[in-house]
């Protein structure tokens, strides 16, 4: 149970902002067995949005209440995952070939690819919880936080990381079973407890229905993820995780969306 908490505390320290205790002889392998707890921060960090939204819908109007939960989500995360859909755009966009991709992802300026991926999906994802109904906006904040990082770790988990020639961060690159079923539960355990308190559990093709509109996106969105990376980088980097992340998140909102709009 203490090699647990090491590991948990050691995936929320990487990914958060939040202050949590110093882990001692750190060695860069931890972050492998971490990773079982990255959809778990997902939760925390989805509570915690959805903790803001609620707080501030008291107080200001909808779309400032929506502001303000995307606001703590980049504190908190210190923009982590923006900053690798903007590396990711600007290096899959600008290079010409896999070296050159790899070289532009590793710079540090923001150019015009990263600035149009980052200003288009902080304004799709603000439309998009703006037009969620108010009493799933909560749940939704805190299941799709939770989906999302489950999608990085599943692009761990199935293609091999691609190391930078220079000095590149320490990052989970080697999966066990157990890792990866452990954050299988943390990841999906959300989405089909929300698919439960709306009710679903009383009819097994509404379930059926609910889960395949929210569902589908995420996991397209997932395949031809992975599937660009593996064409242009033959393997992932951080960058490219953090990216998986933004877009999965995005996705599962536009797929409840649109549950919504057929229900």
């Amino acid at each position: 149970m203490k090699l647990q908490w090491r590991y948990f505390v050691l995936a929320v320290g990487f990914f958060t902002r939040l202050p949590v205790p110093a882990v001692a002889d750190f060695q860069a392998s931890d972050l492998n067995h971490a990773a079982r707890y990255f959809p778990l921060v997902g939760v925390l960090i989805g509570l915690l949005a959805a903790i803001t939204w609620w707080l501030a819908s008291w107080v200001l109007p909808p779309a400032l209440a929506v502001l303000s939960s995307m606001a703590v989500t980049i504190y908190l995360t210190g923009a982590f995952h923006e900053d690798g859909l903007a590396d990711s755009a600007d290096g899959l966009g600008g290079g010409t070939d896999r070296a050159r991709k790899l070289e532009i992802m590793q710079d540090s300026r923001l150019g015009s690819y990263g600035a149009i991926a980052l200003v288009g999906m902080l304004l799709f994802k603000f439309q998009a919880l703006s037009a969620l109904t108010p009493a799933i906006l909560p749940f939704a904040l805190i299941a799709a936080h939770a989906l999302s990082r489950l999608a990085a770790v599943a692009i761990m988990a199935t293609a091999s990381y691609v190391r930078f020639a220079g000095k590149s961060k320490p990052l989970a690159t080697t999966l066990t079973r157990q890792d990866i079923w452990c954050a299988s539960v943390f990841g999906l355990l959300c989405w089909l407890g929300f698919c439960l308190m709306l009710g679903m559990n009383h009819s097994a093709l509404s379930a059926m229905r609910f889960l395949l509109i929210t569902g589908l996106p995420v996991l397209t969105v997932w395949w031809w993820w992975r599937r660009l990376i593996l064409r242009h980088l033959q393997g992932y980097t951080g960058d490219t995780l953090g990216a998986i992340q933004q877009l999965t998140e995005l996705a599962f909102y536009l797929g409840l969306l649109a549950w919504e709009h057929l229900a």
